[in-house]
């Protein structure tokens, strides 16, 4: 399964980042092989308005079939739905240990935003 997971950095040992929107970066697992790819944000880490929608967009292009983060907004969620990405809030630790929480059922799959617009 390819998931994406929202990144302080450019590595498996990197921090998940809390915000969905303004992570600096995705980094794009596939959970069967351990392969890993890196893809920058960005584009939105300052944007003055609509982060969550364009970083939403953006991850619905790789093709992943989940989206692993701390929190996401009601407009990221609502774009990342229509793309068909299923979203799990609450990953803490590592992108490593992210993936192993993800693994093991330990991630909840959400079925609405955990957290208000413009949340930072």
């Amino acid at each position: 399964m390819k998931i994406a997971i929202t990144s302080q950095g450019q590595d498996l040992a990197a921090d998940v980042d809390p915000r969905f929107g303004r992570a600096k970066c995705f980094i794009l697992v596939d959970t069967e092989t351990g392969e890993f790819s890196v893809h920058d944000n960005a584009q939105n880490l300052n944007a003055a308005q609509g982060a969550g929608i364009q970083a939403a967009q953006n991850v619905a292009a790789l093709d992943v079939e989940a989206i692993i983060t701390g929190n996401v907004g009601p407009k990221a969620f609502a774009t990342l739905s229509a793309g068909g990405v299923k979203i799990y809030v609450g990953a803490t630790g590592t992108i490593s240990q992210a993936v192993e929480q993800f693994k093991a059922g330990q991630l909840k799959c959400v079925d609405q935003a955990n957290v208000d617009g413009h949340w930072m």
